[in-house]
């Protein structure tokens, strides 16, 4: 009698992974899932930093098939906000008619971000370039497709 033992491949830091994600916020507000029709699911080498480290480890250990909800703390998605990325610029440096809440291009040493609109005074405005999950706890829902 031989018994067929298979190995189980998990997930190491060094994998290429294919994974259906769902993330939302402690209040359940889902801000981005793979399972949105017409969506593929995420591909991706571990360990190049094109993740947050949190998701990352997440998948670390991980089996196909594997489904499980992790939770991450703002330091291993996208930081806690940084009050020295809320600026407050002249209004004749925005566009005309903006509001509060309204997302912006600005320019960086590093190239183009996003501010948001905290707030219009009379002369200037409020301007928030922190990530918009910044000071955020993450929860994802992970099911693990193929590793390759």
């Amino acid at each position: 009698l031989i018994k067929k033992i298979y190995f189980m491949e998990k997930v190491t830091n060094e994998s290429t992974v294919t994974v259906h994600y769902t993330g939302r916020l402690e209040d359940g507000t889902v801000f981005d899932s793979s399972l949105v029709e017409g969506r593929d699911p995420l591909t991706t080498t571990l360990g190049q930093g094109s993740l947050i480290s949190g998701f990352e480890n997440g998948l670390v250990d991980m089996v196909i098939g594997e489904k499980k909800t992790i939770e991450i703390n703002p330091e291993n998605a996208y930081g806690q906000i940084n009050p020295q990325m809320v600026n407050e610029v002249s209004k004749t440096q925005v566009p005309e008619g903006i509001s509060v809440g309204d997302t912006l291009q600005a320019m960086s040493p590093s190239g183009p971000i996003n501010v948001k609109v905290l707030d219009v005074k009379e002369d200037v405005v409020i301007l928030d370039a922190n990530h918009p999950l910044a000071g955020q706890k993450l929860i994802f829902d992970l099911e693990l497709i193929s590793i390759s």
